[in-house]
């Protein structure tokens, strides 16, 4: 076990948020917050270890933070760029990578994909964005929330945009720390029911709330944060111009920070498209904490490799 102590996840991989039990979700946090302080005490965590990043998407702060995060570590990465599963199947492609590399790191599509190479790989695998999940992000979410608030428990956070898989996540990780979240969309893109029904179990037994609603005056009273995502999704594009006009009521401007609570913290997982679905003078404002999420990414999945990989 490296120094100060890295906390175990049982599942033996994060390919979903579910992949954390309550208890590893909070150690985990905690061990995040100790990476981030002494990042010197790991500087050896994954001496000889070197991880394979596959991404269907393209990525700026997914790619680059592990990266960092493997050679800070001591360890490195390698990355493959493309479909996953053309040209092989994605059990084939599994199985070779965990003869050669000690951890996946998957971008991709589908859940399924994430899914698969977890089933048959025998090594560890990350979700770094799939269509249902964005579990990485919310770590990183829930670790900036908490320097800025203290803790989560009587705190809300508002979501403001498509129910997608970062609202997901989001709800996933508020709900199992006690955080109350509202999901603020136009109608007929609300959350994936099944996920949101597993969130709901979990906020009644933390005694905190999840409210889905179209209507954002309802959604952001007392928020403590406003959260947004862009509007169409890579994979959406054919959507973008029917999002554009239905999304547009939602954009996150100075008019509509003002119906959450004073001093509201606002929050995007990036990149962002100015003036659309939030405008420059949100971003750019004092309660903007978007690079501090992006800091954060860096920080939890350094946490998660030692995690998941260190002896």
């Amino acid at each position: 076990m490296p120094p100060g102590g890295a906390p175990c996840i049982a599942a033996g991989s994060f390919s979903s948020d579910f992949d954390l039990t309550q208890p590893e979700l909070l150690d985990l946090l905690a061990f995040a917050a100790e990476v981030k302080r002494r990042p010197a005490l790991y500087r050896s965590a994954l001496k000889n270890r070197i991880l394979s990043l596959l991404f269907e998407k393209p990525s700026l702060r997914t790619r680059i933070t592990f990266e960092v995060a493997a050679k800070q570590l001591g360890g490195d990465s390698i990355q493959s760029i493309g479909p996953i599963g053309g040209r092989e199947p994605v059990k084939d492609v599994a199985r070779n990578l965990s003869r050669w590399t000690d951890l996946i790191v998957a971008r991709t599509f589908k859940q399924k994909t994430v899914d698969d190479l977890a089933r048959w790989s025998g090594r560890p695998v990350i979700n770094a964005l799939s269509d249902l999940y964005h579990p990485c992000q919310a770590l990183a979410d829930m670790l900036t929330l908490k320097e800025h608030w203290g803790g989560w428990h009587g705190h809300k956070l508002a979501f403001v945009g498509d129910g997608n898989n970062v609202a997901h996540s989001l709800m996933l990780d508020c709900a199992r720390l006690g955080a109350d979240i509202a999901v603020i969309t136009p109608p007929k893109y609300e959350p994936n029911e099944g996920i949101l029904g597993q969130a709901r179990g979990f906020a009644q037994r933390n005694g905190c709330t999840i409210q889905v609603t179209n209507d954002l005056a309802e959604g952001l009273s007392n928020a403590d944060a406003v959260y947004t995502d862009v509007w169409a999704s890579m994979g959406q594009e054919h959507e973008a111009f029917d999002r554009a006009r239905l999304f547009a009521p939602y954009q996150v401007n100075i008019e509509l920070m003002k119906l959450a609570a004073p001093g509201a913290l606002f929050l995007h997982c990036l990149p962002a498209h100015r003036e659309e679905e939030v405008t420059d003078a949100v971003i750019e404002s004092k309660t903007s904490v978007v690079f501090d999420q992006a800091e954060n990414r860096l920080h939890v999945q350094k946490a998660l490799l030692v995690t998941l990989l260190a002896e």
